[in-house]
């Protein structure tokens, strides 16, 4: 059982120096950046979207940053989830946003920029989207028009107008944005190919970047923090390379007009190149790119700020001591667990909630996989108050569910024992972190019973509970947090088929040719696929779908579909499995076309099948009938339904948080 208590906070602590960020005082070295949250009111950040910074700043970090990718200009929407910089009435809200941070000591800054071809030509004022050259990015889908000196000058202005509204609002500075956005499309030679003074040369490409920040700081003045998230190297052959990211950034720093940099690395033009070279998922690396900003750092005079793949404070601390960044931008690790920073103070550094890199934030905006609470802190408390009256409970299942609805219960106080009938708690996504590319969700699981332990949760593993076990625990509430069985549905020789449980844990090894047919969009089959392809078998990977991953992030549909390629993996999609059989030593499966009704058979040697689960919930009702249980019985998880990891721990913490 962990003490968190006796561990004292360390007061070299590099994470928790001060600094100062040209005019403004930090309290430390921790930043959450610019992100589209999803939160805003018709583009104004109105009370859910304030709420959800305030919440890190009481947090104890250093600064926060809102306004991902927000809009200087109303040509500059993508369709919806930006703050809306190009009109002031977006000013009193700021107002009231930077009061309320500023409450909680901290700083707050925004992100202001301009998509150009990023931007959707068919929504708000279907205005065309405009560009350096008239080249179509393939993850936005726009065709741009080429910009006149006229839409050049436009733009700048409303930079700078858009900056003096947040110095109007109360706020303590802006970043602009180059990475995919207009001021990098200007310096990427990928995206311009002008021949006037806005193209050819690296100075003729950084023109149009200096001119916006030359207005910018006329607008506000010399004691408003200005910054670029700037591209540091596209790591593309034909783009911006490390050398020319050093140019740049010292061509500004000669100019005296910026602050700091924000280093960024890659390019966002289509999913796989964001999800493999700009936001690293589950299937890069932690910190991948802390070495190119090293070296970006050692040419650089300017304080650098750098968020990619940053997840844990041994990794943040490593770089500030190390002299790799000043500001160590920890964003989706604040997603999962906004007190970070006062876990540190509190010497409670081994309670963060941990960041796995799910990318399930960069799904269900902005939503944590493990964090019911993140994003919905008008509805959902952070913090678990102490019941009026203090239990027991019983929580049967120690699957996500289980383990947080035990979890919620010890910290309202009540006495808990948890009853789960496998030899190790975390149920089905156990068995998900099996596969290497998922390795790192057994942390939603670790932490859990790390927290059960430090609360004093009873844990009586390989104790399979009827009714007779519950009711002789003399439970107040009981959790029914029983999961579910694969389900294979209605097809026709099912027996033949195995499930992806059977398959992850390693029960049956795969066989020479492999058959993977998948009904959910989800991870569990495409993570046999992989498994089977590395274990040596030739695999045909057959989907509902007309994709695979229609139920993932990007990052990560991405990511299976790169591999599955690389691997030589076949995809079949719009196919619903019918049948089954036997063909001689071998087995024939039989689809059906979900567009044109055409059957289509494969003869392999193994068939694999993910349909999602079948609920166990007949201890619940049985409680719900029993005349010797007087108490409260909840159902959980997927004892209700197959769902995702995030809708069990979601429901069960909102249950557990009035019992």
């Amino acid at each position: 059982m962990r003490n968190s208590a006796m561990t004292a906070p360390n007061a070299n602590d590099p994470l928790l120096s001060p600094f100062t960020l040209g005019k403004v005082h930090l309290r430390n070295r921790i930043v959450s950046t610019s992100h589209a949250s999803m939160n805003d009111d018709g583009g104004m950040p109105g009370d859910r979207y304030q709420a959800y910074h305030e919440e890190k700043a009481r947090g104890g970090l250093a600064m926060t940053m809102i306004g991902g990718s927000a809009m200087v200009s109303r040509d500059s929407s993508w369709g919806g989830g930006q703050l809306d910089f190009s009109s002031d009435r977006i000013i009193p809200y700021l107002q009231n946003l930077s009061s309320r941070v500023h409450g909680q000591g901290a700083a707050v800054m925004t992100q202001i920029s301009h998509l150009g071809r990023r931007a959707n030509a068919f929504h708000g004022d279907w205005t065309p989207v405009i560009a350096p050259s008239p080249i179509r990015e393939v993850r936005s889908r726009s065709f741009p028009r080429e910009m006149d000196r006229d839409d050049i000058d436009r733009v700048i202005s409303d930079y700078a107008s858009a900056a003096k509204r947040a110095q109007d609002g109360g706020l303590d500075g802006v970043e602009t944005l180059c990475g995919g956005h207009l001021i990098g499309q200007f310096m990427s030679p990928l995206a311009n190919q002008r021949t006037d003074a806005f193209g050819g040369s690296l100075e003729n490409r950084a023109r149009f970047g200096l001119m916006v920040h030359e207005a910018i700081r006329d607008a506000v003045g010399a004691d408003f923090a200005v910054g670029i998230r700037l591209v540091i190297d596209e790591g593309t052959p034909g783009g911006l390379t490390a050398d020319d990211g050093i140019a740049l950034a010292q061509m500004f720093e000669r100019e005296g007009l910026l602050d700091f940099f924000d280093a960024i690395y890659g390019r966002m033009d289509s999913d796989l190149i964001l999800s493999e070279d700009n936001m690293p998922g589950m299937f890069q690396p932690d910190a991948p790119y802390l070495s190119s900003v090293e070296q970006f750092r050692k040419e650089v005079n300017l304080p650098v700020i750098h968020a990619g793949g940053i997840r844990d404070t041994a990794t943040a601390r490593h770089a500030i001591r190390a002299g790799i960044v000043d500001l160590v931008g920890m964003t989706r690790a604040h997603l999962t667990d906004p007190h970070l920073v006062q876990h540190l103070l509190n010497g409670t550094e081994d309670t963060i909630r941990p960041c796995v890199g799910s990318s399930y934030c960069l799904y269900k905006k902005a939503t944590c996989i493990h964090n019911a609470a993140t994003g919905n802190e008008l509805k959902i408390p952070h913090t678990v108050t102490p019941a009026e009256t203090p239990g027991r409970v019983v929580v049967v299942g120690g699957g996500v569910a289980g383990l947080e609805a035990a979890r919620v219960a010890a910290l309202r106080g009540h006495a808990v024992v948890m009853l789960e009938a496998a030899s190790q708690l975390g149920g089905q996504l156990r068995l998900a972190a099996r596969a290497s590319e998922r390795a790192n969700m057994i942390g939603i699981v670790d932490w859990r019973i790390a927290e059960l332990a430090r609360l004093g949760v009873e844990v009586r593993t390989n104790c399979y509970a009827d009714l007779q076990d519950v009711l002789a625990e003399n439970p107040d509430t009981v959790f029914v947090a029983t999961g579910g069985l694969p389900d294979l549905g209605q097809i026709e020789g099912a027996d033949f088929c195995q499930n992806t449980w059977d398959f992850l844990s390693g029960t049956l090894p795969p066989a020479a040719e492999v058959l993977i047919h998948d009904g959910t969009g989800r991870a569990p089959a495409p993570s046999c696929a992989l498994l089977a392809r590395k274990s040596g078998s030739s695999v045909t990977f057959a989907t509902s779908d007309g994709v695979v991953g229609q139920e993932m992030p990007y990052q990560d549909g991405t990511g299976f579909r790169k591999r599955f390629a690389e691997q030589g993996i076949q995809i079949l999609g719009d196919l619903d499995l019918l049948r089954v059989e036997q063909a001689g030593a071998r087995l024939r499966a039989t689809f059906v076309h979900c567009f044109s009704g055409h059957l289509h058979t494969i003869e392999t040697d193994q068939i694999v099948v993910e349909r999602g689960t079948q609920a166990l919930n007949e201890l619940y009702h049985e409680l719900k009938a029993s005349d010797a249980f007087n108490g409260v019985v909840h159902l959980l998880g997927d004892a209700v339904a197959s769902r995702d990891v995030h809708a069990a721990i979601r429901h069960a913490y909102v249950v557990a948080l009035t019992t």
